[in-house]
């Protein structure tokens, strides 16, 4: 870890701890919660949901170091979360947490999070617009698009918004997406996915980069 990965860390963390007054202390107290079914609760009570969006908005002030105001990065290599299923995310939060997706920082990002704060923020993320833009070479995202509605679209969706269990990555990042599709081709690193794999096992770098291009035009 470097010296100024260590400082954006150690600052990262402290603002989070700023932002939820004894999150990391309270959190080891407190018994497991099914993070699915809290989220379940709050999509089925108004206020509740009210209350945890506003929670998880404040949580969202940390993150936008790395992922942007409103979860609209402007790191090419770090995500969007804006417009993110919640489900998806939460799940994406425990992988992080047991160490299926590895990576310390969020590892201990997320561990600082109360439930509560873990729900709220997915909320939140979820009823933020993603930005986009048109694709800069139509002729290569048409490509894409051809790829897309053969392959991509059955998990995905047609729109690229994906479901509870498949990530929504319409609008994503360009250089994320493109170097998440390699890592699943190549089926090694931390994060694999059988069912990904299977599918980009025969995306040509070519494939890749129209697919891309398609999909981070896409609202």
């Amino acid at each position: 870890m470097s010296l100024t990965f260590r400082f954006y860390y150690a600052l990262a963390f402290a603002l989070l701890a700023t932002s939820m007054p004894g999150a990391a202390q309270s959190s080891k107290h407190q018994p497991p919660v099914d993070l699915s079914a809290r989220l379940a609760e709050a999509q089925a009570n108004p206020q509740l949901a009210t209350d945890l969006t506003l929670k998880g908005r404040r949580v969202a002030m940390v993150c936008a170091n790395c992922h942007g105001e409103g979860g609209n990065s402007v790191k090419p290599d770090i995500p969007n979360l804006a417009g993110q299923n919640p489900n998806y995310l939460l799940e994406q939060m425990r992988q992080f947490a047991d160490g299926r997706r590895r990576f310390d920082f969020m590892e201990g990002m997320i561990k600082a999070m109360s439930a509560d704060e873990k729900v709220g923020v997915v909320m939140f993320f979820a009823t933020q617009t993603v930005l986009t833009t048109p694709a800069k070479d139509p002729a290569l995202a048409a490509k894409g698009k051809a790829y897309f509605d053969k392959i991509c679209f059955r998990c995905h969706g047609s729109d690229g918004h994906g479901s509870q269990a498949f990530a929504r990555i319409a609008g994503q990042q360009a250089a994320y997406l493109a170097t998440t599709l390699k890592r699943y081709r190549s089926g090694q690193g931390t994060r694999t996915n059988p069912l990904m794999t299977d599918n980009t096992r025969h995306m040509t770098d070519a494939d890749i980069e129209a697919v891309v291009a398609y999909v981070t035009s896409l609202k």
